[in-house]
């Protein structure tokens, strides 16, 4: 083992991939139950290694030599073998730091809330401190450690300025969870949610409904690789390798969501961005059809337009959980508020809009099959997605044409 990651489960892992873009040696994944943390490290079989939960603690110990940073984090994320010797380091903290600092958000002289008393909740303990923050509290629904409980902390810290989650809640699979009510801290100036899983909890994009800068943690994630591998090959990167890292992440875990009117080519262009990117495609209402065993225009004639929202709003929970999928939406999926937040999450929204003139009523949509209904619906329904759209996108030419558009984004 040259280069890796430990830790007891690791299915989920972006590392190799952020990896893979740094240098060429293998970077290999090992999962390792708790009794065999001591023996892995006392064989010293790598010449670096990333750690992550739940050893970033458990690991100290063992190593001969562990950093300033580490040591006043009290974690230790990447190891270094050097001349038979174990080095500790931590590069979780410069990872957050410039999280922090690429989402505009400012500490110094603010009031921190820091939500978590786990091993992540140190680096940001460490990071709020040492970029200038005035005063920084933890958060716990257990309030151990000293922290804070979340009662109190809305009833005696709504003054807060600024918001970091280091706790689990919101993250894959139980992304509908948020951990904290932002109603309650109205001078908030910037979020940071340490979850990459989805990509936007409901907690950033909570924030970001309300106007506060707010992002989740993939950024953090390349950025503290970046710094790892640094150690590792006892070099430096330029900067900008951070960010082309995280931006090719984001192009192959962000779904393509398209929205828009019955009939503006949603299927044809999803199917051709599918083709070009080597894509799956999965179109909402046939998901709805094949989990109702009917076809849409006999689910709207047996139990009507309620039913098959909410069978609507189960696909698309589904399917917005997933990563790296075209998403073809039928054209009242975003309606329904939760649809929109959830398709955000792991997903950017392209509207096509195509004029009313070049749509067609047809038989099997039975909101729009007289031009009447049509036109109707066009003019109800075209503030809803302007509001839900990431871009906007005119259909005009094939759908290829249109598919080569996005593409280019």
């Amino acid at each position: 083992m040259i280069y890796g990651l430990i830790g007891e489960h690791l299915g989920h892992s972006f590392s190799p991939e952020i990896h893979a873009q740094i240098g060429p040696e293998p970077y290999t994944l090992r999962e390792l139950a708790p009794d065999q943390l001591a023996s892995f490290l006392a064989e010293r079989d790598f010449d670096g290694i990333n750690v992550t939960i739940p050893y970033k603690q458990a690991v100290m110990p063992y190593l001969d030599e562990i950093s300033p940073t580490a040591r006043a984090i009290g974690a230790v994320n990447t190891i270094l073998r050097r001349d038979g010797r174990l080095l500790g380091d931590n590069t979780d903290a410069a990872g957050l730091a410039r999280l922090i600092r690429r989402a505009g958000i400012e500490m110094a002289g603010q009031k921190v809330l820091i939500l978590g008393t786990g091993g992540t909740s140190r680096t940001a303990l460490y990071t709020a401190r040492a970029l200038g923050a005035a005063e920084v509290l933890r958060v716990s629904r257990s309030a151990r450690e000293g922290a804070l409980t979340y009662e109190e902390a809305a009833r005696l810290h709504s003054d807060a300025g600024v918001i970091l989650n280091t706790t689990p809640c919101g993250m894959y699979p139980n992304a509908e969870n948020q951990p904290i009510d932002l109603a309650a801290f109205p001078r908030l100036t910037g979020v940071i949610d340490a979850i990459y899983n989805p990509l936007r909890s409901r907690l950033v994009l909570s924030a970001r409904a309300r106007g506060i800068p707010a992002a989740g943690g993939l950024y953090m994630l390349a950025a503290q690789a970046v710094r790892a591998a640094e150690l590792f090959r006892d070099t430096a990167y330029p900067d900008m390798l951070t960010e082309e890292i995280y931006q090719n992440l984001l192009r192959q875990k962000e779904n393509i969501v398209l929205i828009g009117m019955p009939g503006c080519g949603k299927s044809a262009v999803g199917a051709a961005l599918a083709e070009r990117l080597g894509r799956r495609l999965a179109d909402t209402d046939q998901a709805v059809a094949e989990q109702a065993g009917l076809p849409i225009p006999e689910i709207f004639a047996r139990y009507g337009e309620n039913r098959f929202r909410a069978l609507e709003s189960q696909a698309i929970a589904a399917l917005s959980a997933r990563s790296g999928l075209v998403i073809a939406t039928g054209g009242g999926a975003v309606l329904r508020a939760e649809n929109v937040e959830r398709l955000r999450r792991n997903g950017r929204l392209y509207w096509l809009d195509r004029p009313l003139e070049n749509l067609a009523a047809t038989a099997d949509r039975p909101l729009s099959d007289t031009w009447e209904k049509l036109e109707r619906l066009y003019r109800e329904r075209r503030p809803a997605y302007q509001a839900a759209a990431d871009e906007i996108i005119p259909v005009t030419g094939t759908p290829q044409d249109v598919a080569r558009r996005i593409e280019s984004r």
